[in-house]
């Protein structure tokens, strides 16, 4: 991977986030400086997924504000990849780096033999490391991982875990959200019950 080109950080100040008359959580501040993570843990309907939302920018808080200095780059359950294009020219659309370049995270992601498929045949473990693919051709600064491991057998978790290191390594800030432990050197944890409403 290339080192992270420009600075980066995240920063949430109270924030509160309300799902019709419930209020998932409130009072929740952090800020995530180059080279640092984060693993928001909770149950299920806590309000992970809504985080990682409010964070990337394409939900609003009930209350509170984020800053985000450097563009986002989110994985969740929205693939980011037109289902009607074959994988290689769905993963061109976000590639901001070269061709030798993205035949080489291909490869290391095991899709070198998928590049002709259209996207809707893929598996959901294929469908997954694509993911990883498009989100390391947008060469991103920030991460937003939601359950980034489901779906991926452990040979492919390792290595998800492995990228998440390696892009803090150059710089990158990454957010886990997830029920399965994600492996990474100095990662904070933040449960999402110590701001239940």
């Amino acid at each position: 991977m290339q080192a992270t080109r420009h600075p980066c950080r995240l920063k949430a100040d109270d924030l509160a986030c309300r799902r019709g008359d419930r209020v998932l959580f409130a009072g929740l501040s952090l800020t995530l400086e180059p080279g640092s993570a984060c693993h928001i843990l909770g149950a299920n309907g806590i309000g992970k997924s809504s985080l990682i939302r409010i964070l990337a920018g394409l939900a609003l808080p009930w209350v509170g504000r984020v800053e985000r200095q450097g563009t986002v780059g989110l994985i969740d359950d929205r693939l980011g990849l037109d289902p009607q294009l074959p994988l290689g020219r769905a993963l061109h659309f976000w590639a901001r780096i070269d061709d030798q370049d993205a035949s080489a995270a291909a490869e290391r992601l095991g899709l070198s033999d998928l590049l002709d498929v259209p996207v809707r045949y893929l598996s959901t473990g294929q469908r997954k490391r694509a993911a990883l693919a498009r989100l390391i051709g947008q060469q991103a600064p920030i991460w937003l991982l939601d359950e980034p491991l489901n779906g991926l057998d452990s040979a492919a978790a390792a290595l998800t875990m492995t990228l998440a290191t390696e892009h803090l390594t150059s710089g990158g800030i990454c957010i886990v959200a997830s029920h399965q432990a994600f492996a990474l050197t100095g990662l904070a944890t933040l449960d999402l019950a110590d701001f239940a409403a």
